[in-house]
């Protein structure tokens, strides 16, 4: 017996025992419930005699400002259709690109009522150790990625907050890292202890190096051929091609990649929620732990090591690593 039957047997029982003590006082202390309880269903009962005892829709007849329009509907069907993307992804360029705010919730129900098939991605089973520093800027992680000839994207993400910088350059050379890492500087509303990047040139050389120690920030770059170890720089780049520069002829000259990165990172820093931090944006997750920050100016100078020197190419720097790997950092 499921509940809505149980609950119609005692509402028919109360009204029994109404009928057979003719007092609602006595039948409601006998029933155990309240007068008005007994009350309305007696109304009802009186109403219409033959209808069930069952509980009423509380689904509102008219809904005010409906947010999901038949036009808007048709437009999340369009882009699922086009760019095979899931909910969230979905409900995030809706929001970058017309500025509708919709749940990812209520996009799945457009697509469930609509019959759309679930999009299966089998994935490779990794034994991996997911990782987050607790504090902001106690490392950085730094990567480049091609997006068309000479236009290159740098990109900085705080391990912590998930805060990104990115911006783009037509050249990896050392001159762009450290135009860059001066920018990174000033966007991040904190100060920076590792800088983390793989093994390319255009961080892996004594200039770059050396400007970090100028500002007392260590210098730790990965095992070679290991991109997992640097995975969220890795991942965000590849959200950054899929979700936003998808959306342009990357082609067209007349392209200020610039300016439209400076856009998109303020986007994805203050508006896009993350998954990894459980719905929350990079800034809201820089709140919450803001408080960590205060202790840390002073820190990166009073932990600098002045022995620290400038990393070689080469496989020096993998006896070093094992060397340094077991009192890290």
């Amino acid at each position: 017996m499921d509940n809505s039957t149980r609950k119609i047997g005692a509402r028919t029982n109360w009204l029994t025992v109404y009928q057979k003590t003719g007092s609602v006082t006595k039948a409601s202390l006998r029933c155990g419930i309240a007068r008005s309880t007994l009350y309305r269903w007696i109304k009802r009962h009186e109403q219409d005699p033959k209808a069930q005892l069952s509980d009423k829709s509380h689904r509102p007849k008219h809904l005010a400002n409906k947010k999901l329009t038949p036009e808007i509907e048709l437009q999340i069907l369009e882009i699922r259709k086009k760019r095979k993307w899931g909910a969230a992804r979905i409900s995030t360029f809706l929001l970058r690109t017309y500025n509708i705010r919709l749940s990812p919730m209520t996009i799945w129900r457009v697509l469930k009522t609509n019959n759309v098939k679930p999009i299966v991605k089998r994935r490779k089973q990794a034994d991996y150790i997911l990782y987050n520093k607790e504090i902001p800027g106690d490392r950085v992680q730094m990567d480049v990625t091609k997006l068309r000839a000479k236009a290159y994207q740098f990109t900085a993400i705080d391990d912590c907050t998930r805060l990104k910088t990115i911006r783009i350059y037509p050249n990896k050379k050392a001159e762009s890292s450290i135009d860059f890492l001066y920018e990174v500087l000033r966007t991040f509303p904190f100060p920076i202890l590792r800088v983390q990047t793989d093994w390319g040139t255009e961080f892996f050389n004594e200039a770059f190096q050396l400007e970090l120690h100028e500002h007392y920030i260590k210098f730790r770059p990965i095992k070679p051929k290991s991109p997992h170890l640097n995975g969220k720089v890795e991942r965000t780049q590849q959200t950054d091609k899929t979700e936003f520069w998808s959306c342009f002829d990357l082609s067209d000259q007349s392209l200020n990649l610039n300016d439209l990165a400076v856009e998109w990172q303020e986007f994805y820093n203050k508006k896009r929620s993350h998954s990894s931090l459980k719905g929350m944006t990079p800034w809201q997750k820089l709140q919450s732990v803001e408080h960590l920050i205060s202790d840390q100016y002073n820190y990166a100078e009073q932990q600098w090591n002045p022995n620290e020197k400038v990393l070689p190419r080469n496989y020096e720097y993998l006896k070093f690593l094992k060397k340094h790997s077991k009192n890290k950092p």
